[in-house]
């Protein structure tokens, strides 16, 4: 099996885990100021967030540079009503409002996250 887990550099390890908390209803399964993992109930990883500049990884050194440039993260999801209402409520940038993707034919939307990652979340 093989199975990617995400890591994205961000400002404030907690404040985003709260966001991400927030929006995605995950738990956090690490805590901390530099690193975090989420996590679905099921205990399963979302999403890491690391502190810009710690433990010298080349490609988190800089928060100066444009967060997510050439990324998208992508989250399927069970319930986008819901986390269209939460996205919402967390007053988070919106780029695309729920629309049907005519190339997958999947309903999904578009937001930024507190850091400005673009996040594509479909059904």
């Amino acid at each position: 099996m093989i199975r990617a887990e995400l890591i994205i550099g961000v400002k404030d390890v907690q404040e985003s885990s709260k966001w991400y908390q927030g929006l995605l209803s995950c738990k956090s399964n690490h805590g901390g100021d530099t690193f975090e993992i989420l996590a679905n109930p099921d205990g399963s990883t979302i999403l890491c967030l690391h502190k810009w500049g710690e433990h010298e990884h080349p490609t988190i050194t800089d928060p100066a540079i444009q967060p997510g440039n050439g990324l998208i993260v992508y989250l399927r999801i069970d319930d986008l009503k819901t986390v269209w209402e939460k996205a919402q409520e967390l007053n988070a940038v919106i780029e695309q409002p729920p629309h049907v993707n005519e190339n997958s034919g999947m309903e999904e939307f578009a937001i930024r996250d507190p850091d400005g990652y673009y996040l594509l979340i479909s059904l």
